[in-house]
């Protein structure tokens, strides 16, 4: 009787993970099919429109992507989106380390209230301050310049980086920081010897996810922003004004601007579930 029960508790398990296994295959292949689609048009000629998406391109074109490339801008659009990305993810991810561990490693008067302060920004619409903005880089002499494009967004990294790294801090263990005390290790130490080479998952978590936003951000550079200073997202807007009926050379384009995030997250896809599975939302 137990070896049948053990049989049967085996089979069950084994058919629990195909049934799973073959649920994450469909919504897989659900994610996976669009993308497949643009793919596909991007090397396809406007007649072979009439044809499904899916279907393969009887001519490989590749001057779609450089027809997308040269009639967006696409080179002075790319060099503006990384000279913006990379400051907001690397200021963002160096203060939001040290604002978490301080809200999560010490007690201070009025800690709840600043860090309530701290996350409304991830309360607040970007569209309702956008105004107040406009004026705030005005005065300041910056509208129109880079720094009106990496303030704002370093801004809005802060808010949601310092709720990931508090939440990622607080789930440290505590005999670890005490013994780097006891041992006569500094705050500083505790921080970057310590605490930061353990929270690497959850770091390049938000490095992925902070790209991913900057990369992808519009209304901002839409609003901010002019000439050469805007970002491939924009010069995506503009491309369909120009070849809206163009559709292959569009797909191209969307193609071209998705392609970096996906190599971001291809190169950190395994910290980035690591970060999130280690429980870096919990609060």
């Amino acid at each position: 009787m137990p070896p049948n029960h053990s049989h049967r508790d085996v089979l069950r398990k084994r058919t629990q993970i195909g049934f799973t296994y073959l649920i994450l295959i469909v919504f897989l292949f659900i994610a996976i099919l669009p993308f497949v689609g643009i793919v596909l048009t991007s090397f396809k000629e406007q007649r072979e429109l009439r044809d499904s998406p899916f279907t393969l391109p009887q001519d490989w074109k590749l001057e779609n992507y450089t027809d997308a490339w040269r009639g967006a801008r696409f080179s002075a659009y790319f060099k503006s989106s990384i000279i913006i990305v990379i400051p907001v993810v690397v200021i963002s991810c160096i203060l939001a380390t040290m604002s978490g561990f301080g809200f999560a490693m010490y007690r201070f008067p009025g800690d709840n209230l600043l860090l309530l302060l701290i996350t409304f920004g991830l309360m607040v619409p970007f569209e309702a301050v956008i105004i107040p903005l406009w004026q705030i880089m005005g005065t300041l002499g910056i509208r129109d310049t880079y720094w009106a494009l990496i303030l704002p967004q370093v801004a809005l990294s802060f808010a949601f980086g310092t709720f990931w790294m508090r939440a990622n801090f607080k789930n440290m263990p505590a005999d670890i920081v005490d013994a780097a005390v006891v041992d006569g290790c500094t705050i500083w130490g505790v921080l970057w010897r310590i605490l930061f080479p353990l929270s690497r998952p959850a770091l390049l978590s938000l490095v992925v996810l902070l790209f991913m936003w900057t990369w992808n951000e519009f209304f901002l550079i839409l609003v901010m922003a002019s000439g050469d200073l805007r970002t491939l997202p924009v010069g995506l807007a503009l491309l369909r004004g120009r070849y809206a009926s163009d559709v292959p050379v569009m797909a191209a384009g969307s193609v071209m601007v998705l392609l970096p995030v996906l190599l971001i997250y291809i190169l950190f896809q395994r910290h980035f579930i690591r970060g999130i599975l280690s429980g870096s939302v919990k609060a």
